[in-house]
């Protein structure tokens, strides 16, 4: 290593990223940029009756995960929650939520690329999506919804098997669980 000026820099191994001179970084990188609410709907189709109504709603809690190329090594993931709280009397709310991140990725291998979009960036937006939920439902007038957490990396998992064996079984590809939103 050699210290100019007291920055240290790593001459022997230039791939060891701690950055070239003139942009010339070779090494993978991977950030997010932004987030974001890009659409949010929430529908309280009983009130001002539903405030009356004394049983625990079910809840049904749906996803959904899309990345599309937005730039050059600039991908945009949606992470799509649909909820719908019911009772036996009616529909209580619906929150609708597209929960977005722009992704920054250089230098990244395809796969591990598709991986981190649509497994590592969902479980990193999901906190804040989340919470944005929680204050949609308390705003409609109800307890904040704490939706459970998710295992993306899981079913990102499951979902290649899957993929796979039917692939190698010679029929026709699955319905991904996670796919564009």
């Amino acid at each position: 290593m050699a210290e100019e000026e007291g920055v240290l820099t790593n001459l022997d191994n230039p791939g060891s990223g701690e950055g070239q001179a003139n942009g010339a970084d070779t090494g993978p990188a991977v950030g997010i940029i932004t987030q974001y609410v890009k659409d949010m709907s929430v529908e309280n189709p009983s009130a001002p009756d539903v405030y009356q109504w004394a049983e625990a709603p079910q809840i049904d809690v749906q996803f959904n995960i899309g990345a599309e190329p937005i730039g050059t090594d600039v991908h945009e993931v949606t992470l799509k929650l649909i909820l719908t709280a019911t009772s036996q009397r009616g529909t209580m709310y619906i929150v609708e939520l597209a929960y977005c991140g722009l992704v920054g990725m250089r230098n990244v291998p395809e796969d591990q690329a598709h991986a981190f979009l649509y497994a590592e960036a969902p479980r990193l937006l999901f906190p804040f999506a989340r919470r944005v939920v929680a204050d949609a439902v308390r705003d409609a007038g109800f307890p904040p919804l704490m939706v459970d957490p998710v295992d993306f990396n899981g079913l990102y998992a499951q979902q290649l098997a899957a993929r796979r064996a039917e692939e190698a079984a010679g029929g026709k590809p699955i319905t991904p669980i996670v796919g564009n939103a």
